[in-house]
Order: C-alpha cells, then sequence, then structure tokens
C-alpha cells in the first residue's frame, strides 16, 4: 500500500510541474532569489520523459525544464532537473543518484544532439523536492561523503556535485502565506497532514489563491485535479462524495460540506479519545489506592479497554480482594 500510495503522490505532483506555472513558483518562491531574478520564465521548455540509467538499471521520469538565463550580458539555457523525493525514509544516497542521474541526463543530450563536447555542457541546477516527515539528513553535496576528507592536494580531484533542497514540510502557515501562489496552497494542504480541521483551513486558503489568481479558471482545474487525488490518496476510507468536484471556486460548496462533516467526526472522536482516557487515568487511580503498584500486565489491560470494561472494572473494584480476581477470569 506504502509503494502505491508513494505512486499517486509522485504521480500528482509530475500533473503539477507539467505547467510551467506551476515551475515558476517553484522557482520563484522556493529557490534562491538571486537564481530566479536571472530567469526569463517566459522561455520555459519542457523536457521531461524517461530516462535510462546503467548503473543502476532503472529509468526514472523526473521533471526537467529549460529556462533562458541572462548574465553578465549573456544569455544561455539553463536546465531545471527537478527530483520529487516523497519516500517516508531519508535516501542517504541521493548525493550518488543525483550526481549519476545528471551525467545520465547530459549523455542524453550528446546523444540526441541537443549539444556537442566541442559546444560544451549546460548549466544544470538539481533540485530535490521533498516532504517527508522525517528531517531531511542527507548529504547535499557528494563531495561532502567523502570522508575522511582527503588532504589539500587531492581535494581538486574529489567530485563535486550539490542539489539545492526544497523540503516543505520545514516551511511554517506564516512562511508559505508569505508566498501567495497555488504552489504556497498546495503545500500547506500537505502539510495539513491527516488534520481535517487543518485541511478544511488549508483548502480555503488555497480557493482563495485561485480566486485572486489572473488565470483563474486554468489554475482552479489544475489544483482541482491535484486535490482530489490527495483525498484520496490521505484518507482512502472517508467515503468523500468528489465524483462532482469538478472545480474548487464553483463547488467549493459541496467540499466545505465534506470537509465540515468530518471535522465534526474528528472533533467527536478526539472527545471520546479524551473521556476515554480520562476513566483510564480514573481507574489505575483507584487500583493503585487499593493494590499499590499496578504491575504491567494490568497496564495493558486497562489500555486496551473500551468504555463498557472501564465501567465493568470501575463496579468490580469495590468488592474485589485482589488484581488476579478482578482481571484473570
Amino acid at each position: 500500500m506504502a509503494n502505491k500510495q508513494h505512486k499517486q503522490h509522485d504521480t500528482g505532483y509530475k500533473e503539477l510541474f507539467s505547467y510551467p506555472e506551476f515551475v515558476e513558483q517553484l522557482i520563484e518562491g522556493f529557490a534562491p532569489t538571486e537564481i530566479a531574478e536571472l530567469m526569463d520564465f517566459s522561455t520555459l521548455k519542457n523536457h521531461s520523459g524517461n530516462y535510462i540509467t546503467p548503473l543502476f538499471e532503472e529509468k526514472f521520469e523526473d521533471v526537467v525544464w529549460s529556462v533562458e538565463v541572462t548574465w553578465e550580458g549573456v544569455t544561455q539555457r539553463v536546465f531545471l532537473y527537478i527530483l520529487l523525493e516523497f519516500q517516508s525514509a531519508v535516501d542517504r544516497t541521493m548525493p550518488i543518484r543525483l550526481m549519476h542521474y545528471v551525467a545520465c541526463f547530459y549523455d542524453h543530450l550528446l546523444k540526441n544532439g541537443t549539444t556537442t563536447p566541442h559546444k560544451g555542457l549546460p548549466p544544470i541546477l538539481p533540485i530535490v523536492l521533498y516532504n517527508g516527515s522525517e528531517n531531511w539528513t542527507a548529504r547535499q553535496d557528494i563531495y561532502d561523503m567523502v570522508h575522511p576528507e582527503p588532504p589539500a592536494f587531492m581535494q581538486v580531484y574529489q567530485p563535486h556535485l550539490r542539489y539545492y533542497l526544497i523540503d516543505e514540510g520545514r516551511y511554517t502557515d506564516e512562511e508559505l502565506g508569505l508566498r501567495q501562489s497555488p504552489l504556497s496552497g498546495v503545500f500547506g494542504v500537505e502539510n495539513a497532514g491527516h488534520s481535517w480541521e487543518n485541511l478544511q483551513q488549508a483548502v480555503d486558503r488555497v480557493v482563495a489563491i485561485i480566486q485572486a489568481d489572473p488565470n483563474k479558471e486554468r489554475i482552479d482545474r489544475i489544483i482541482t485535479r491535484w486535490l482530489k487525488r490527495h483525498l484520496q490518496r490521505v484518507a482512502p476510507k472517508a467515503r468523500l462524495d468528489l465524483d462532482q468536484l469538478n472545480s474548487l471556486v464553483e463547488d467549493r460548496d459541496m467540499l466545505a460540506e465534506n470537509l465540515e462533516n468530518l471535522v465534526k467526526k474528528e472533533q467527536l472522536e478526539g472527545e471520546q479519545r479524551g473521556r476515554l482516557g480520562e476513566a483510564r487515568d480514573n481507574l489505575r487511580a483507584q487500583l493503585s489506592f487499593k493494590f499499590g503498584e499496578v504491575p504491567g500486565w494490568v497496564e495493558n489491560r486497562v489500555d486496551q479497554a473500551d468504555h463498557e470494561q472501564l465501567k465493568v472494572w470501575s463496579r468490580d473494584i469495590l468488592f474485589a480482594s485482589s488484581l488476579d480476581e478482578m482481571f484473570k477470569h
């Protein structure tokens, strides 16, 4: 199931980044300002496809775009290599993977005639977009994996390839709020996790962003498709009625009603969990008062009990002369 969900997540983001405006929002909103300011986003060109990686004997389908960049009066194309990393665990071999992928992509450019060894290789900006719950701990330059660090005369011969990390889970709501773009709204929905109340607020925000967008209808269609896939992924058993959801803007009342019902259910379950926890604490206090220190096997029975069982034990303790009498039957 985890692999299937990972694939659905991956596919949803690949669709988002098949549109130039979302690539622009990623670079303008989340990449270094000095890089974004050099780019002419009207020249974005999609190069995404399947590239063979002989070393790992696999195909990778990452997002690749090129864009014209001008500095010191010279204009040339820079390739944006965006690797979508949505695995639950951090892959500490990422620098090795990136170096191999970039080398394979350069090989692809040479073989299809985009460039030649004589003309030289175009610059590549490798970007890793990560949304796992763990803090990102992988090295960001393959040189940093070389250990111990070689002496100065050997350092020049070591490989270097640094990627730029965009860890969407590390952005707070306040930081995302400063970036009023549909993509920042998507990140907000992702960061809401499985809390329906947080998700409801994040969806309200992304709808407001869409309404203010000059290309409202196009962005609405794109985000709506992504959100439907996202909701089905995070809550496959929620039985959301999404078949008729074709527009977050036009159908927002229908979606709001669905989410409101789930928020109320979540709040009710939270209240029930609170009352259940309180009942367990009360029974523990009674057991300690009557029998002294409570053994682990009794703690386990109490932790697994429902409300009805706890009520029975709360009555039994009035008459029981031992823990065995109460629990071992």
